[in-house]
């Protein structure tokens, strides 16, 4: 089953001052083309927003889960939630022009007076036809014509604006309706999120409905019957107009709520077929942090990146912050560092979202997530590849400054620089993040960083991914381990493929 019916759009979500591009969030092949299940710009606006700001406290997780797990657990809700959304209209729709429609102030309905004259001059219009039935005079209806042609030509204004507004919603508003119709027969059990959801379903699906069908019969306006006949004799605009209005004036605070709430609903539903589609993962447990540092811990087993496929995945048991803070991870080029990286912070974003992540066990405290793992040079901002980079650490320092709990992730530092300034800046920087309230991953080539570890035990800890070279061939086997890595593959496939 693909991965939702629209394209995700990464310049729409996309953020070079965070994680998203680091952590390959947006874009083709990426998180949110995974989870996406969403059908309206809402629901796919909800997903982006919640992988964009994940919450950090524990409770709220917990509550997240508790919601997917209840939704995940209702497969045939599920399929027909999302069957609901794609078979009501081919592409989504943008209901945005409904938010200028809102502030419109009404111009009929908030006039009785004005209401009565216009029904009892329909009446007269109906009289005025009987009468011509039985006497062959057209006296009265030409004179009921003219009056119904002159008020609703007064009004005719207001009867364009509002009909720009609102034309062309109601297939939108279909479609909306539908899928707060079906989620309001879903079985929300304990969950205080479905709870809350469902509550809004069962009032606004009949609602949207009641109001997507006035937008029908609105636009129906430039059919030649009615502008010929109905706008002669009946007022058929400013009935039109009037019942949009009462409707506005009943749900003109509420509407914008139930919007939101498909939008909550679609990116509850994808998460939840994307645990339904992955059984063996498992829901982690969110600690809420206490004040110190060493409260901040993240602890897994069996750890492996989502985006992998299950047959190529390399699982690897991970934990910092029982006992280290900052873990430097060493390892030639192709042995999976950075990937390692990726894998837990991708996971790490899934957890705070309330999802199951990629792993048999998996505990921690809530943290943001700062990164910078992918480096982009601008041509147009006149920036190079190492100015980049640190305005990225900058960017980084100024978030701990703040005192928000964080992980951290870092690649390769300083690629742009000598090897002297590079070891001594990595070795810098190294030091300055123990002195946050973070937890630090920093992977390096840079094997003279290792004595840190010497210098600063039981805050900074050596791990690595090491390679073999074994019958003339290089081999990677993904597999964490303590130590520093030895091994040198670069020169290694050099020499064999004769380029020295």
């Amino acid at each position: 089953m693909s991965g939702g019916c629209l394209p995700a759009r990464p310049t729409a979500f996309l953020d070079p001052d965070n994680y998203l591009d680091d952590l390959d969030i947006f874009g083709g092949s990426s998180l949110f083309h995974l989870l996406n299940r969403t059908t309206t710009l809402h629901g796919e606006a909800a997903l982006a927003a919640l992988l964009r700001n994940t919450t950090l406290a524990a409770s709220d997780i917990l509550a997240q889960q508790g919601a997917i797990r209840s939704l995940a657990a209702q497969a045939d809700c599920r399929r027909l939630l999302t069957a609901t959304g794609r078979l009501a209209t081919g592409k989504a729709g943008d209901l945005r022009p409904l938010g200028d429609w809102l502030r419109i102030k009404p111009r009929l309905y908030q006039h009785k007076a004005l209401r009565v004259l216009i029904g009892l001059l329909t009446l007269g219009n109906l009289a005025a036809i009987l009468y011509f039935l039985s006497s062959n005079n057209y006296t009265l209806i030409v004179a009921g014509i003219l009056v119904c042609r002159l008020l609703t030509g007064y009004f005719s204004k207001s009867v364009s604006r509002e009909h720009q507004l609102i034309s062309h919603q109601q297939a939108i508003l279909e479609q909306y309706a539908d899928i707060l119709s079906v989620f309001s027969a879903v079985d929300a059990g304990s969950s205080a999120i479905l709870q809350e959801l469902q509550a809004q379903a069962r009032v606004a699906h009949t609602a949207i409905r009641q109001l997507s069908r006035l937008a029908s019969f609105f636009e129906q306006q430039h059919n030649l019957l009615v502008n010929a006949f109905l706008n002669s004799l009946i007022f058929y605009d400013l009935q039109c107009l009037i019942a949009l209005e009462r409707w506005k004036a009943r749900y003109k605070e509420e509407l914008p709520g139930w919007i939101e709430a498909v939008g909550s609903i679609e990116c509850v539903n994808s998460l939840a077929t994307f645990a339904f589609n992955n059984p063996e993962y498992v829901y982690p447990l969110p600690v809420a942090g206490g004040e110190a540092e060493r409260a901040l811990f993240l602890e897994a087993k069996g750890l492996a990146h989502p985006l992998i496929p299950a047959r190529r995945r390399v699982a690897n048991d991970f934990t910092i912050g029982r006992g280290e803070r900052l873990i430097l991870v060493t390892g030639s080029n192709m042995s999976g560092k950075t990937t390692f990286l990726r894998t837990i912070g991708v996971n790490l974003l899934l957890a705070q979202c309330g999802a199951p992540v990629c792993a048999t066990d998996f505990s921690f405290t809530p943290m943001q997530l700062l990164t910078s793992l992918r480096i982009n040079d601008s041509l147009q901002e006149q920036t190079s590849y190492f100015m980049a980079e640190l305005k990225k650490l900058q960017r980084i320092v100024r978030q701990l400054e703040t005192g928000v709990p964080a992980l951290v992730l870092i690649d390769e530092i300083l690629r742009g620089t000598n090897s002297e300034d590079k070891t001594y800046g990595s070795e810098q920087f190294a030091r300055k993040l123990t002195r946050y309230h973070c937890l630090s991953l920093f992977a390096t080539h840079d094997l003279t960083l290792g004595q840190l570890e010497q210098e600063l035990p039981g805050v900074i800890a050596n791990y690595c991914f090491e390679s073999v070279i074994e019958d003339g061939d290089l081999h990677f086997n993904y597999r964490l381990q303590r130590g520093i890595a030895r091994n040198r593959n670069a020169s290694f496939l050099m020499k064999k493929m004769d380029i020295i």
